[in-house]
């Protein structure tokens, strides 16, 4: 059963327990981070360290994708901006580690300024209710090629957004904001490139995510922007693998800004060989999406007590979707990723 929110409160009371657990239509919820009460009360200076937040934001053009983020993970920052293109498979990704995030900025709510300056790279994203600016400028990236972008993501006023808020053993929980099929307009440079984004053919979306996490922990997640032969905007949200989502999963189909809610999805894939495709299928028969990689994002970091394998698959997806009107919506072709995520931190 999924449990739609539509009372505003704080995400936690005087305990540190969750006050509400369901999904939203928007972030209604206030994130009070500072009432986390996963440690006894002499212990609470300490419980910073267990705390994960961040922005990561992807764009996807006709021809390339992109992709910047902003993590703190508490003793640690991370940094990561990478670039694909469709066409050649080319992908470039680098990223920094940022010892007890110094420098680093992240605003608790889906609002406000969070940005990173240091090492020569500058990360600034400044979010409202009305748009999400992103500033990236990294003039050593790919042996001096240099990556800047300065992009504009629109949230149009009925956008609708995927929001969860589940528990996690141990007094712990994760609160997601993802929003998908943002018009995204302004200029990406990379090298000799310099690509002109434009809102009828260039959309984009936002990941934030708060909360306190166990130290390992594996999930997956699909997602895709994109627009259908008719002109309307075409959105794909779907993950597993942590917490406890029997009151919410963060499964929707996002049709021209709306949600249209899904319960149980199974992500059906071969963990000895990504590329093979990919099933998708819920319980309720109103989604059968098969998904074809082009490309493997595979991003490695072994850092002591940070471990981290990810698996992200660049592909398109096929198949069809039912709103929640009931009607039947054919998939072709939809540029998108899925992804298996293994972590220790």
């Amino acid at each position: 059963m999924q449990n739609e929110l539509t009372r505003a409160t704080p995400l936690l009371d005087d305990a540190g327990n969750l006050v509400q657990v369901g999904w939203s239509r928007q972030p209604i919820l206030t994130p009070n981070l500072e009432k986390t009460a996963i440690y006894p009360w002499m212990a609470r200076f300490l419980q910073f360290i267990r705390m994960k937040r961040w922005n990561y934001f992807a764009i996807f053009t006709p021809s390339r994708f992109f992709s910047a983020t902003l993590a703190d993970l508490g003793y640690a920052g991370n940094i990561f901006v990478y670039t694909l293109d469709f066409e050649s498979g080319q992908l470039h990704e680098e990223g920094l580690v940022i010892p007890l995030s110094k420098g680093m900025t992240l605003a608790n709510g889906t609002t406000g300024t969070s940005n990173y300056e240091g090492k020569g790279v500058q990360l600034h994203f400044q979010s409202s209710n009305l748009a999400h600016q992103i500033q990236v400028d990294w003039p050593a990236f790919h042996d001096g090629r240099g990556i800047s972008a300065d992009l504009l993501l629109a949230i149009p006023p009925e956008q609708q957004s995927m929001n969860i808020t589940i528990p996690i053993p141990g007094k712990r929980y994760y609160y997601n904001h993802k929003i998908n099929c943002l018009p995204a307009s302004g200029v990406l440079r990379y090298g000799d490139l310099t690509q002109d984004l434009h809102p009828d053919s260039s959309l984009g979306q936002l990941d934030w995510g708060r909360g306190v996490w166990q130290y390992s922990s594996f999930w997956n997640w699909a997602s895709a922007s994109g627009f259908l032969p008719d002109g309307r905007t075409i959105g794909l949200n779907l993950g597993c693998g942590f917490g406890d989502t029997s009151d919410a999963t963060e499964n929707a189909i996002i049709l021209n800004g709306q949600v249209h809610k899904l319960d149980q999805v199974t992500f059906e894939y071969n963990p000895k060989d990504y590329m093979q495709p990919w099933k998708f299928r819920d319980n309720q028969k109103r989604l059968t999406l098969d998904f074809i990689p082009f490309k493997d994002r595979l991003a490695v970091t072994h850092l002591g007590i940070i471990d981290s394998v990810v698996h992200q698959m660049f592909g398109r997806y096929q198949g069809q979707v039912t709103s929640d009107s009931g009607e039947v919506i054919p998939i072709h072709d939809l540029v998108g990723f899925a992804e298996e995520h293994l972590a220790r931190w």
